[in-house]
């Protein structure tokens, strides 16, 4: 409909001009009104090949949506959306110049068949391996004395962080749950009492992280989403016993070994050699975090990584 709607036009332009030609006696007035209707119709014309050039050339530039799945190293990965191109908003900025500019290309996502929701219960080690975010967790159950330090760096740095909160230290500590709740932080469950996991009963397994869910709620009036288990150890039955809870387990890819009290260089060298895109970043309240992570972060930035909480960065969003 819209090519014979163009003929149609085109045609018409041309019985105008050539009207035009042979009319040269008629009022000047009515051959100015002519004229002035075939440069309309030419400016129609051109605008009328940008918007086929942009639709000609849009598919080089998009790209489809993938689903998320689990791999057989990193078990469940998020899917990444996609990215077609909006012909129309594309068009409305570059009618403005009147020639095709990629840069003015306006995208939309799309988002995948497949996401995590879909997927069985697997513990969760990294974000799509090619969004360039990475997410800090930070796993607390000791280390009080570093937290304010740490906020205010992250403060400074506009960085949101995920902080995994053992129960027990949240009972006696709850003020400092809510501060790091108010300064825009994710919180996530990190066990009461910080067992090891994989050598609990099925009842003990369930205790240990619905207890913990209800203290943070207490405090915040959120319930946790996710579960990172102390020592990063687990089995089948904490993964499965999580999921039950609508809880998603989470480890890590890149390890600060904070804990061992490195110097702050070998612990920063430590992360920017090993970062990559998704990378999850296990640290601790600690000296060396405390006194390391104003670097880390703009290092980090350097290198051209958004950071981000667990949650974003597990996101299909690009």
């Amino acid at each position: 409909m819209f090519y014979r709607f163009r003929n149609i036009v085109q045609f018409i332009v041309f019985i105008i001009i050539a009207f035009i030609a042979f009319r040269v006696d008629q009022p000047s007035i009515f051959v100015d009104d002519l004229q002035l209707m075939v440069n309309h119709s030419l400016v129609w014309q051109e605008d009328d090949l940008l918007y086929q050039e942009i639709v000609e050339k849009s598919p080089d530039h998009e790209e489809e949506p993938q689903d998320a799945y689990i791999d057989r190293v990193w078990k469940k990965t998020p899917g990444r959306n996609g990215l077609i191109v909006n012909v129309e908003k594309s068009y409305e900025k570059m009618k403005q110049k009147g020639i095709y500019d990629e840069a003015l290309l306006v995208y939309e996502q799309v988002s995948p068949r497949i996401t995590l929701a879909d997927l069985p219960p697997a513990p969760i080690y990294r974000g799509h391996p090619e969004k360039d975010m990475v997410a800090f967790l930070i796993n607390v159950s000791w280390g009080t004395e570093h937290i304010p330090t740490i906020l205010k760096t992250l403060k400074d740095h506009s960085v949101r962080a995920t902080f995994f909160i053992e129960g027990k230290w949240a009972q006696e500590h709850a003020h400092i749950v809510k501060m790091i709740d108010e300064q825009g932080h994710l919180i996530g469950n990190h066990a009461y009492n910080h067992p090891d996991m994989n050598h609990l009963s099925e009842q003990d397994i369930h205790d240990q992280i619905q207890q913990t869910n209800q203290i943070i709620k207490a405090i915040i009036e959120k319930t946790p989403t996710y579960f990172a288990p102390p020592s990063g150890s687990y089995n089948d039955r904490v993964v499965e016993i999580a999921h039950e809870l609508n809880m998603e387990t989470i480890l890590w890819t890149v390890d600060t070994i904070d804990w061992k009290n490195p110097s702050v260089s070998v612990m920063i060298d430590r992360v920017i050699n090993n970062i990559h895109s998704g990378a999850m970043i296990l640290m601790h309240p600690t000296t060396p975090v405390a006194n390391g992570l104003d670097v880390m972060i703009k290092e980090i930035k350097d290198k051209g990584y958004r950071i981000s909480t667990i949650d974003s960065l597990l996101s299909d969003d690009r």
